[in-house]
């Protein structure tokens, strides 16, 4: 028998508190040891219960969220997800805490109407599961994880690459875990990159604008939100906007982003499997795949459809993901060119655009 999850749910609302809380308890493998109603309480319990995961609200009075996690981040690491408005503050907040080492969010809208809750149960259940696996990693990255500012200037990545660009295009597919990973990886790569990258992290719309702006703020590239129309450039990064597919239309004389609402049917809005299979028909093996870190298996089928066009596939490392859910399919599957530690990807993707020539 699986050993039982002990959970820390910390809300200054009383329903969410009781919602979350009933949410969780309905998993026989999970157990809420506690409840608080703000973050010096939340922060109080985490040291006397010591839980494997804790659920911790932004907007709190006395201590904020934010303010509660960098405590536990710096004193006793382990698996937080926020609780977190759809907003365009929440969403701002609620990537600050995950560049503090939170792992993931729920949507503190859907506490609203309580179908929607039922809607998230399952989903919620799961989560606290995948992360709770995790507790040893969360320790080790806890420590280095500190937010900063990464001045925009061309980045020299150390390594013998030479020879003629064969692969111009990236797609990376993303979920739990996802933004600071992206991050990592779009900061150490050469704001000369001479490829354009598009990503798919599983997110809701009115996170993936903000989380574009910090990124372009935060890294050599120059990042967007995509828009069907824009040509793809080197150097130019296009981040799916939340609830919409990302595509790549291949043109006659360039390269164009499509988004849209089809496949209605996907499971994920945006699918790494959409954008991959677009990425297979429109430029087949001039791509570079990258499966990161979330649960599920989103990007399998179109890492298939990829390596059959000849591209390359390259997968996070088990050790390095918040998740180990979207790589491990793909590895088991026998798609993976490489399997990368996180703190390798950017290196290992800058080094698959080339094929080495006589010099």
């Amino acid at each position: 028998m699986n050993k039982v999850i002990k959970v820390v749910v910390v809300d200054d609302s009383a329903f969410m508190r009781k919602a979350i809380s009933t949410m969780l308890k309905k998993d026989p493998e999970i157990d809420v040891v506690g409840m608080a109603r703000n973050g010096q309480e939340g922060l109080e319990l985490v040291r006397k219960l010591d839980p494997d995961v804790v659920t911790m609200d932004i907007e709190m009075p006395v201590m904020d969220g934010l303010t509660a996690l960098k405590h536990i981040m710096m004193e006793m690491p382990r698996p937080v997800i926020m609780v977190s408005s759809l907003t365009t503050d929440g969403a701002e907040a609620t990537l600050k805490a995950m560049e503090y080492g939170a792992v993931d969010f729920i949507s503190k809208q859907l506490s609203k109407v309580s179908l929607d809750i039922v809607k998230i149960e399952n989903d919620l259940q799961a989560k606290v599961k995948a992360v709770a696996r995790k507790k040893a990693r969360t320790v080790r990255l806890a420590a280095i994880q500190r937010p900063k500012r990464v001045p925009r200037v061309v980045r020299e990545i150390p390594d013998s690459v030479s020879g003629k660009v064969v692969r111009d295009v990236v797609v990376i597919g993303v979920s739990t875990g996802g933004p600071p990973a992206v991050q990592k990886i779009l900061a150490e790569l050469p704001a000369s990159f001479p490829a354009s990258i598009l990503i798919a992290q599983h997110m809701p719309a009115a996170f993936t604008g903000p989380f574009a702006r910090r990124l372009n703020d935060s890294t050599g590239l120059n990042v967007k939100e995509a828009e069907s129309g824009d040509v793809l450039k080197p150097g130019w990064v296009y981040i799916a906007p939340g609830g919409q597919h990302l595509k790549i239309i291949q043109k006659v004389y360039r390269i164009e982003v499509g988004v849209g609402l089809e496949p209605v049917d996907a499971l994920y809005k945006p699918s790494a499997n959409v954008l991959f299979t677009s990425a297979a028909q429109g430029v087949g093996k001039r791509a570079v795949g990258v499966i990161l870190t979330g649960m599920g298996n989103d990007g399998l089928l179109g890492a298939r459809d990829l390596k059959l066009k000849g591209g390359l596939v390259l997968a996070q490392s088990e050790d390095t993901c918040v998740v180990y859910g979207m790589p491990k399919a793909v590895v088991d599957d026998g798609l993976a060119d490489q399997v990368v530690e996180l703190e390798a990807m950017a290196n290992a993707i800058n080094s698959s655009l080339y094929v080495e020539t006589d010099r």
